[in-house]
């Protein structure tokens, strides 16, 4: 993953999410997603903090969406890694959160991890 590669998807998942386009949203995950993060049980009562396929990610990010009206993300800074990258950001909530993201062959994040400061 290039530096380019990195912030273009940085600034495509944000804006997604700052405009509340969960299609949009979706499109960068692959069909088996696994993405982890302290708020799944918040949010769904699954206590382990996952959810696995990107029909559940859309049934887990649809109810939170519902719970944050003014859900805004501000992009802090960008990481890249070996196929992967690191965002961090900072919420509507003014927490500091990172999010990892690991992505399969056809470009697809397959891995995301969420860390809230």
């Amino acid at each position: 993953m290039t530096k380019q590669d990195a912030e273009a998807f940085a600034r495509a998942w944000v804006a997604a999410w700052n405009d509340r386009d969960l299609d949009a949203i979706l499109r960068h995950y692959d069909e088996r997603i696994v993405f982890r993060s302290p708020r799944i049980a918040d949010v769904m009562g699954e206590q382990d903090g996952l959810v696995e396929g990107k029909d559940a990610l859309r049934t887990y990010w649809t109810a939170a969406l519902s719970l944050a009206p003014k859900l805004y993300f501000e992009l802090d800074q960008v990481f890249t890694g070996s196929n992967a990258l690191t965002l961090l950001y900072t919420n509507h909530r003014d927490q500091r959160v990172t999010e990892t993201f690991v992505f399969g062959n056809a470009g697809k994040v397959v891995l995301a991890i969420a860390a809230y400061a």
